[in-house]
C-alpha cells in the first residue's frame, strides 16, 4: 500500500467581539501653566462624568488601550503627556507645555479619556 498524507477534516467558525470601556475624567485649571513647564494633575484633582471626585485612574490594558488628552476641546499630541494609573498621590496626568508654545490659561478645561478594549472570541468546531 502506498503512503498517504493523513489530515483532519474539521470545520470551525470563530466570532470575536471587542467591547470598549470608555472613561472620561475632567479637570479645570486653577493657575496658569507657563510655556516650557509641566502641568501635573493628581488623580484626586479630576472629577468624573457624574461630577463625583475620582479616587483612581484606570490601568491601561496591554496592547488593547489608549488615552487621549483634550485641552479646551482640542485633542493633543500623545507625546506631550504622560499618564500614570493609580489612586491619589500615585495616579496622575502630566502635560508638557512646549517652550515655544502658548501657556495653558486659568480655567482651561482638560479632559482625559481612557479607552480599554476587552476582546473575547468563541470558536465553534463542527466535526
Amino acid at each position: 500500500m502506498p503512503l498517504e498524507l493523513m489530515k483532519l477534516n474539521v470545520a470551525a467558525s470563530t466570532v470575536t467581539t471587542v467591547g470598549p470601556t470608555v472613561e472620561k475624567f475632567f479637570y479645570v485649571t486653577d493657575t496658569e501653566t507657563a510655556a516650557g513647564s509641566t502641568l501635573s494633575i493628581d488623580t484626586a484633582d479630576f472629577f468624573g462624568d457624574d461630577g463625583a471626585a475620582v479616587t483612581e485612574l484606570p490601568a491601561l490594558a496591554t496592547d488593547n488601550s489608549y488615552f487621549k488628552i483634550y485641552i479646551n476641546g482640542v485633542a493633543q499630541m500623545q507625546g506631550l503627556s504622560t499618564y500614570t494609573p493609580g489612586a491619589t498621590a500615585v495616579g496622575s496626568l502630566n502635560v508638557d507645555v512646549p517652550a515655544d508654545g502658548d501657556p495653558i490659561l486659568v480655567n482651561t478645561a482638560i479632559v482625559l479619556e481612557v479607552v480599554n478594549y476587552s476582546p473575547t472570541s468563541t470558536t465553534n468546531v463542527i466535526t
